[in-house]
């Protein structure tokens, strides 16, 4: 992933869209997409700044941290329920989910889960 264009560039493409060049044309000289001084200007407009947003991390775990007592209550509720099962469970209920971010979710909240009955065993166990 590429890191965000330096603030200074942003202001300096702004500044001429502001002074009356076009999208394009600003685009153009700075060596940007004509789309991209489309969004700053738009930012700055809207924000007052053209300042990148932050890149990376996290950004969907608060969409099931929103459910966490529902959750939590399931696996208290059903003991050895699954994954799978709890991730019907939620849908059930409304809450569309996957069983990967279930997954995610319990390891942040330091659940532990056994595998289901017919999960095989592990090929690297046998002597």
């Amino acid at each position: 992933m590429t890191s965000p264009l330096s603030l200074d560039l942003r202001e300096r493409v702004v500044s001429a869209v502001l002074a009356g060049a076009s999208c394009r044309q600003a685009g153009e000289r700075f060596g940007v997409s004509a789309a991209s001084v489309s969004r700053w200007h738009a930012r700055h407009l809207r924000d007052g700044h053209v300042r990148p947003k932050p890149m990376g991390g996290d950004q969907r775990s608060q969409i099931i941290e929103a459910h966490a007592p529902r959750i939590l209550r399931l696996c208290e509720e059903r003991g050895n329920i699954v994954l799978s099962e709890l991730r019907d469970a939620l849908a059930e209920q409304g809450v569309a989910t996957s069983t990967s971010s279930l997954s995610r979710f319990l390891a942040r909240h330091r659940i532990t889960r056994k595998k289901g009955l017919f999960t095989p065993p592990s090929r690297t166990d046998r002597t």
